[in-house]
């Protein structure tokens, strides 16, 4: 008889923890060394603080945010700098596999949607196909089913440039956007990462624009089958109800409404979808401060026929500059930036790790997070209209759409500095505002999602943009345990604290681990949540506890660190498993030393690692993806996560081993 997952999961953890036990020699950690592994690291860290006291570190993703700045400058002015053209060349065809692919994370497997957009953006570019690493790219694609065997989001890329057919797209009619916010489906019930995009292409989608390119760019070799055998449905519908199958009927209904000759609200919608992308521009010329909805509402804005002066699209286009990172060789787009979550985790790191409540670095950093809170509302209000704005967001303009997980943690910082004078009152009353508000946006299965409350309709997940984007904004245990950190220490909200640990119970795996929705992964999430199991004052000996200990040591590596791969998200059996990495090694040790675990052997060889492998100045070595942004599609690295999560670590293995 087959075994169970959770049989096997069980006993994957009861063997590795024989052997690790078996393996496991007694040690000793040097607290000496723990004190200067510290200094070293709060040193580097406030060496990367701005002049008005915000932290900011690289984001990247994968390839296809930069080379897709080609044909996104293409279809908008209809020509490209010719020196940016060759520092994206030089970017994209330096992270090539040996295979001829390209990833969406660092080290991992080829992917077919990836590749394709790499390589059209680079005969877009000029690169000739005959060129070696262009042929290996092009026999991975076709090795892997061709263009017809992409995600939407692709095939909607491509067909803006007449490279794939409109038949093959999804029918998404721009007036689902006049059904108000009350009716059961409406772009409301989107996450807002969604919504800002989904709106953008009810307007792309509705007219079809192509931007006409040269023969040379031109990507038919991408085709494994003839034209004439091409199958442009977006699936089978099955003989028995599905909700796939419900979208796929809906999908050929909303395509023969396309064939009426007369659509009576259809301009109504356009324009109500116009003024709707338009009024949620940011201050920097962004939308919700990430690329996807930014690239596609400036797209849209251009197939409704305005033109590069136009005050919107020409705000956008000059907006990108500050997403740019450009050297002498190479040029990136980020596909986001992370100032607010950045500062807020390196005062945390720097506060835990001794440096004093009113020292001017954190003094300067609170202020400027002060500035940042965000007063006025959004769209997370259509559905928690009755909450004070009191919210932080991501990135440095981003009103419409501040987070919980940003909130949460900037509270957590603000609270670990002292500010002089009357200025501490006032944030006092932020920290207040900002308790309110994260309560308010509580779901009612008692968790936390990123963005909105209740954001929950799961028939979403089955749209076909689901492929690639991520539909809802589902309450996750990483999101929940930072409101729960910051519900439990001083506990504000019993009622509300108590629905938040039935939620986390609810959601632990079987094997004792929590998925992590943000970070990558199991690890990530498991940290967080005992993390936060620990300010809420829970009893560490009880046995949901204790599994997620046991998890939690049975993935430690030979070298004493952890790591997990973002392949976790499409294989959850392969949890905990991954070379070490700085910051994964530290949100495991966090979660072990809030458990009671600091005198352990797992979490001695652990800071050990953390100390043999920091770097002269302080740092650590990170180049994995260990943030997430569409599970099973999209990855961060975030550059600063290598420095202040094993600050943290350290310095709470330093205040346990010294009984402070």
């Amino acid at each position: 008889m087959a075994k169970s997952k959770e049989f096997r999961l069980s006993e994957n953890i009861a063997e590795t923890e024989k052997r690790m036990t078996s393996e496991a020699s007694p040690l000793e950690v040097d607290i000496s060394a723990v004190g200067q592994a510290i200094k070293k690291t709060q040193d580097y860290l406030l060496g990367l603080q701005s002049q008005d006291g915000y932290w900011v570190g690289d984001l990247e993703a994968d390839v296809t945010v930069a080379a897709g700045y080609i044909p996104l400058m293409y279809f908008m002015t209809g020509q490209i700098d010719g020196k940016r053209r060759q520092k994206v060349n030089n970017y994209v065809k330096s992270k090539q596999r040996a295979d001829g692919s390209w990833s969406t994370y660092y080290d991992g497997p080829g992917d077919l949607n990836v590749t394709i957009q790499a390589y059209f953006a680079l005969k877009l570019a000029g690169v000739s196909p005959s060129e070696s690493f262009m042929q290996r790219a092009r026999e991975f694609v076709l090795t892997h089913g061709g263009i017809s065997k992409a995600n939407t989001l692709t095939k909607i890329w491509l067909s803006l440039f007449g490279q794939y057919d409109w038949r093959g797209t999804p029918g998404i009619p721009p007036e689902i956007i006049l059904l108000p916010d009350w009716f059961y489906f409406n772009i409301y019930e989107f996450a807002s990462w969604s919504r800002a995009t989904i709106v953008a292409l009810m307007v792309v989608l509705a007219k079809k624009t192509t931007c006409q390119i040269p023969e040379s760019a031109q990507v038919s070799e991408l085709y494994v089958e003839p034209e004439s055998q091409r199958d442009y449905s977006l699936g089978k519908i099955e003989k028995f109800f599905r909700w796939r199958s419900f979208f796929l009927w809906l999908d050929r209904l909303f395509k023969a409404g396309e064939k009426l000759p007369f659509k009576p609200v259809r301009q109504l919608a356009l324009r109500k979808a116009e003024r709707w992308v338009t009024e949620h521009q940011e201050a920097d010329g962004s939308w919700g401060g990430i690329m996807l909805p930014w690239v596609y509402s400036l797209i849209a804005l251009k197939c409704l026929g305005h033109n590069l002066d136009h005050p919107v699209i020409d705000k956008g286009l000059k907006g990108l500059e500050d997403f740019i990172m450009e050297d002498s060789d190479v040029f990136r787009l980020q596909p986001a930036t992370s100032p607010v979550w950045d500062t807020a985790w390196a005062v945390i790191a720097l506060g835990k790790s001794g440096l004093p409540a009113h020292h001017s670095a954190l003094v300067k950093a609170a202020r400027w997070l002060l500035g940042q809170e965000i007063r006025i509302g959004g769209d997370w209000q259509i559905k928690n209209s009755k909450v004070e704005p009191g919210c932080w967001a991501f990135e440095f303009e981003n009103d419409l759409y501040p987070d919980i997980d940003d909130t949460a943690v900037v509270l957590e910082a603000l609270m670990k500095v002292r500010l002089p004078g009357g200025e501490d009152a006032g944030k006092t009353e932020a920290i207040k505002r900002g308790r309110q508000w994260v309560i308010a946006m509580q779901s009612h299965n008692g968790g936390w999602a990123a963005f909105d409350r209740n954001n929950n309709k799961k028939m979403l997940a089955y749209i076909p943009f689901a492929d690639f984007m991520t539909p809802l904004d589902p309450t996750s245990p990483d999101v929940t345990a930072h409101a729960v950190e910051l519900l439990g220490e001083p506990k504000t909200d019993s009622s509300s604290l108590k629905l938040a640990l039935s939620y986390l119970k609810r959601e632990q795996e079987p094997d004792g681990a929590w998925y992590g929705r943000w970070g990558v992964n199991y690890i990530y999430g498991t940290g967080l949540v005992l993390d936060a199991l620990q300010a809420a004052k829970e009893d560490t000996t009880q046995s949901y506890i204790r599994r997620a200990v046991s998890w939690l040591k049975s993935c430690q590596n030979q070298d004493g660190g952890w790591g997990e791969t973002c392949h976790t998200y499409e294989d959850p059996f392969c949890r905990g498993k991954g070379p070490s990495t700085a910051s994964q090694t530290a949100w495991a040790l966090s979660g072990l030393i809030a458990a009671g675990e600091q005198v352990s052997t797992a979490v001695k060889r652990g800071i050990n690692y953390l100390l043999n492998s920091q770097k002269d100045d302080g740092s650590w070595q990170e180049d994995a993806y260990t943030g997430t942004g569409f599970p099973g599609a999209f990855y961060l690295r975030y550059d600063l996560y290598r420095i202040y999560f094993p600050l943290i670590a350290l310095a709470q293995y330093r205040v346990f081993s010294q009984g402070v």
